[in-house]
């Protein structure tokens, strides 16, 4: 029986510690019910003190067992967490030994959405790719220069050391967790119970680019300003250092560094953000809706939405556009 820890952090969102709960605890049921079998989990809350207010302390929850008195577990769960979370990370930093000591022991661990920024304080990710909400996506690199930071992600795998994406796209996770545990029937069955999008591999078709203002550097924040008041124009690299009185080395070196993003790389984020609210909001086509954004190539316009999206211009419109969907 593999023994399953769900860890109770202070501010931590209710849901991502009720959810793992029941799906793993659901699955125990079909085992018994469908195979005839005794259950493969044994789940609990676990906490570093009894009485733990969680969501603002909106509620608290008493946890099954403490960490002092576990010393073994086979899966650590470490939920999501809310409000200001490099103060929730402090809050929490006792967690921090038990889950390297239980690691190293052999346990695998697995962060939920923001959960993610305490897994990275623990330093087991260092060098590794981790997938957190894609709002928080800045203030993780920032927090964490040294760890890989795939944005676009429903979920990493890194040799036991597992992440998922935003808000519900943990159930994803999960899935990946009992097929590996359980088997691909059981996964099935659980994402038909459920109702989960089972498979799904991405969260970009639910990001929205906000730009990565949370910097210092004015200069590029100028360049940031003229990119997105200008969408429709075809803006270069060399017309934006000649305004800013930089060499283009220069201007590059500084934007992915303030950014993230190459300036090409923001470019392309703007004006893809820009048509994906205009499919969403409008009944242009999409070549209409191509050109709104600067793009006279059609097959250039499609293949950089895809890729950042996910989805086609089509398939994104039909996918958010109320309008889209009832002529559908």
């Amino acid at each position: 029986m593999k023994h399953i820890s769900i860890l109770v952090p202070q501010g931590a969102l209710l849901g991502s510690i009720e959810g793992p709960r029941q799906v793993f605890s659901e699955v125990n049921t079909m085992i018994e019910d469908r195979l005839g079998k005794g259950p493969m989990f044994k789940v609990q809350l676990v906490a570093f003190k009894k009485d733990v207010p969680v969501y603002d302390g909106l509620y608290t929850i008493n946890p099954d067992a403490l960490t002092k008195d576990i010393s073994k577990t086979d899966l650590i769960i470490i939920p999501a967490l809310a409000g200001d979370v490099a103060k929730a990370v402090q809050e929490n930093e006792e967690f921090i030994p038990w889950i390297i000591r239980q690691h190293h022991a052999g346990a695998e661990v697995a962060s939920l959405c923001i959960g993610a920024f305490l897994l990275a304080a623990t330093g087991l990710v260092n060098g590794k790719k981790v997938a957190t909400h894609w709002m928080a996506a800045d203030a993780f690199r920032k927090a964490f220069p040294e760890v890989e930071l795939v944005e676009d992600k429903i979920l990493t795998d890194e040799n036991g050391i597992y992440s998922s994406g935003g808000a519900f796209s943990y159930l994803n996770l999960l899935l990946y967790l009992i097929e590996k545990y359980a088997g691909r029937e059981l996964s099935v069955l659980a994402a038909k119970t459920f109702q989960i999008d089972i498979d799904r591999k991405s969260q970009s078709p639910f990001m929205m680019f906000q730009g990565q203002k949370s910097h210092e550097d004015e200069t590029i924040h100028r360049a940031q300003d003229f990119i997105e008041k200008n969408v429709q124009e075809k803006i270069s690299v060399d017309q934006l250092a000649t305004m800013l009185a930089l060499s283009r080395r220069n201007l590059e070196r500084r934007f992915k560094k303030a950014t993230s993003n190459t300036v090409v790389e923001y470019i392309q984020r703007v004006r893809v953000e820009a048509a994906k609210q205009n499919l969403e909001s409008s009944r242009d086509n999409v070549n209409e809706v191509m050109y709104k954004v600067g793009y006279t190539d059609s097959k250039a316009f499609r293949s950089t939405f895809k890729r950042i999206t996910g989805l086609s211009p089509v398939q994104y419109r039909n996918k958010y556009n109320r309008l889209a969907m009832s002529e559908n």
